[in-house]
């Protein structure tokens, strides 16, 4: 069950738009994080909820996408995310998360996974209009945002080839994502 939950999960980056996600969804899949472990308990990050056209469209205008695509400056309109979940750490609970970031993020991407959306991970955003965009206070400092919607792709994993680990398009626009043989993993 784990293992097809996590072959489902990719970093998708095309949805279907037009499908909407709710805010009672994304406060569910939020909600996942609260059941991660946290280092020393301190539970320090929220997420602010994006689910609306206009402050989908913001979010979207700060966002780069797919660094090694060089020549695709990210999803169009129609396939763009439906909807967001930014991770903000509140430095008046504590000044570092360690890694319950990545452990809570991919939480919630199982989840969406589970009821069969898909998201992206981004950590390459223009900070300060993104932080007007959300009208945040500055005790939240924005860690990641995790783009959400029903994928409009197909993503499959090859074994890499060598130290090539670059993931790639085709020209049926399939997505290839290398992935390291377990042997290369034990060290």
């Amino acid at each position: 069950m784990l293992r097809e939950l996590l072959l489902q999960n990719r970093s998708y980056r095309r949805f279907h738009q037009s499908e909407r996600l709710s805010p009672a969804t994304l406060r569910e899949w939020a909600g996942l994080a609260r059941l991660c472990p946290s280092g020393r308990n301190a539970q320090p990050l929220k997420y602010r909820v994006v689910a609306d056209e206009a402050t989908c469209r913001e979010v979207f205008a700060t966002l780069a996408w797919a660094g090694y695509l060089k020549d695709w400056d990210g999803p169009a309109e129609g396939e763009r995310p439906a909807a967001y979940l930014v991770q903000l750490l509140d430095t008046g609970i504590a000044a570092e998360c360690f890694c319950d970031d990545g452990i809570q993020a991919l939480a919630i991407l199982l989840g969406a996974a589970e009821q069969g959306f898909g998201g992206c991970i981004v950590k390459a955003f223009k900070e300060e209009p993104l932080r007007r965009a959300l009208a945040l206070p500055p005790a939240l400092k924005i860690r990641h945002v995790i783009a959400l919607g029903r994928p409009a792709e197909r993503v499959v994993l090859e074994e890499t080839r060598g130290d090539d680990y670059k993931y790639w398009r085709d020209a049926d626009g399939t997505h290839h994502v290398p992935k390291r043989p377990v042997d290369d993993l034990i060290a």
